[in-house]
């Protein structure tokens, strides 16, 4: 399986090409943890992983996929790259604490990556200008 990381991921300069290297296309929880939940629960809630996550948030700057122009006002997740595994979380894998393998998304964005519904990502604010509903005056 080819790992996928934060340095190829910010060599795509747009959300679309960010999110296309990112999908899964599958079920979240379904290789990884299943019924045992609650092994990756205690891994998200430890001093660690709360340090990591801060910086990842840091360097992408709280945008989503670290894409400039979409910054998160919501909740913010940090999505695990190549999907962690129970051995991993029972084995204190390092890889798991790599911020080169995780990346700031939002809820809709990491539930898009794992299911590949593009209809659930953000799109850009267009700015409005004074008239601009105004079809018949164009």
């Amino acid at each position: 399986m080819t790992s996928l990381t934060y340095s190829r991921l910010a060599r795509l300069s747009t959300f679309e090409e960010r999110f296309d290297y990112l999908s899964l296309t599958g079920v979240v929880g379904d290789r990884t943890f299943g019924g045992e939940r609650w092994m990756n629960q205690d891994f998200y809630r430890s001093h660690q992983w709360k340090q990591v996550r801060n910086y990842v948030i840091a360097r992408d700057m709280g945008c989503d996929l670290g894409v400039e122009g979409y910054e998160i006002f919501d909740k913010v997740i940090i999505h695990h790259m190549n999907p962690m595994s129970r051995d991993q979380v029972s084995n204190g894998d390092p890889v798991i604490l790599d911020p080169e393998y995780l990346i700031t998304v939002t809820h809709n964005t990491h539930n898009a990556i794992h299911y590949g519904d593009k209809q659930m990502l953000p799109s850009l604010l267009v700015e409005r200008r004074p008239g601009d509903t105004d079809l018949w005056k164009r």
